[in-house]
């Protein structure tokens, strides 16, 4: 009896140092939390972060200036004739909401990105969803596995590799962990997971350029699929929210009640003109989430992950020389450098087009 309880005890202690020390950019809270599900207290943590992100509402009022995005390094000039339309706005809209702000340039004067950001919930005026717009005429999109997910082995070694970086705009977090969702993973030629029908998808092809589609019916398996990353079910479809959201009925947007909480989310999606659109913010439900895709004119959209240190999106600007790297908004609780070492996550990069860059230190046009 008493090996026995001493194993009850040795054993987690040992698995939980393990989830702190792993190599990745995790946050304590996020690593506590997946230790705890990896244990089987999966329902557990549900039930706590419904609890807890449920009875923590955002204010009605005006959000502070962390959970803005961050302004560009240098100045970007301006590229009205390429830049998305001008986002509809609550009444009463912020300095500059709405309004897309060029970033990268290209070697032509164009940018390859815009940043944004508006407030999707008019009940709680304080929660911000930034944005961030790729332009694929100029950009190309790569899925990226970490050292834990989807598992197995691959050619990047979980981080941006070394071929990329001189032309790397951004990286960002990809889905939820493939114990939380059925959802199926491809890059390299080879499968992380089966890539199952209705599934949300983030699919690219090998001239780089990414859509959002729920596979069997928008995509499915060609020759001429790079990478696919499948998560949940769709949240924008045709141009608008999908039916069910605040429901959750059968569970396709995570455990029960999740779509409600409070909480950092991320989202992916692609509008008419073809440009993949990010969006991020603090304290956002799920039908918070799929407004702001709608409201950034996406036609198709996914969740990411959600929650704090899930999040991250960083930017870059290999045009401008010495410029490092900055969070979409002040706020996100990860580092900027994050996926330029290995990962535990699995996460997109994009890059600009080979010859397409704008040569550092050159005249913005």
């Amino acid at each position: 009896m008493l090996v026995v309880f001493l194993l009850l005890i040795i054993y987690p202690a040992v698995t939980y140092v393990q989830a702190l020390t792993a190599p990745g950019a995790a946050t304590f809270a996020a690593r506590t939390a997946d230790w705890a599900r990896q244990m089987g207290a999966g329902p557990v943590v549900n039930a706590f972060e419904n609890w807890y992100y449920t009875r923590h509402p955002p204010a009605n009022t005006a959000p502070g200036t962390d959970a803005l995005p961050a302004p560009a390094p240098a100045p970007a000039g301006a590229d009205a004739a390429n830049a998305p339309a001008s986002l509809a706005t609550l009444p009463g809209a912020l300095p500059g909401e709405g309004a897309w702000v060029p970033g990268a340039r290209m070697a032509g004067g164009q940018a390859a990105d815009y940043t944004t950001f508006l407030r999707p919930d008019p009940d709680h005026t304080s929660v911000v969803a930034a944005m961030v717009a790729f332009d694929q005429k100029w950009t190309g999109t790569h899925l990226i596995a970490g050292t834990k997910e989807p598992g197995g082995s691959w050619p990047e070694q979980a981080q941006v590799p070394n071929a990329l970086r001189p032309s790397l705009l951004a990286t960002f977090n990809s889905g939820f962990k493939f114990r939380d969702t059925d959802g199926g993973f491809y890059a390299d030629g080879q499968y992380g997971k089966p890539l199952k029908n209705g599934m949300a998808s983030l699919v690219v092809d090998r001239s780089g350029v990414a859509t959002v589609a729920l596979w069997g019916r928008d995509a499915r398996m060609t020759p001429q699929v790079a990478a696919v990353r499948q998560n949940l079910e769709l949240i924008v479809d045709g141009g608008k929210p999908v039916p069910g959201l605040s429901g959750n009925p059968a569970g396709q947007w995570g455990s029960a009640r999740n779509q409600f909480q409070f909480t950092w989310r991320s989202g992916l999606g692609v509008d008419a003109q073809g440009r993949l659109v990010y969006v991020a913010g603090n304290q956002l439900t799920l039908t918070a989430m799929s407004n702001a895709l709608t409201a950034a004119g996406v036609v198709r959209g996914m969740e990411l992950d959600i929650h704090g240190g899930m999040v991250s999106c960083n930017l870059f600007r290999p045009d401008v020389s010495g410029a490092a790297p900055r969070t979409l908004v002040p706020s996100m609780p990860t580092a900027p450098d994050r996926y330029l070492s290995a990962d535990q996550r699995d996460f997109f990069a994009i890059t600009a087009r080979p010859g397409a860059l704008r040569t550092p230190g050159a005249a913005t046009g």
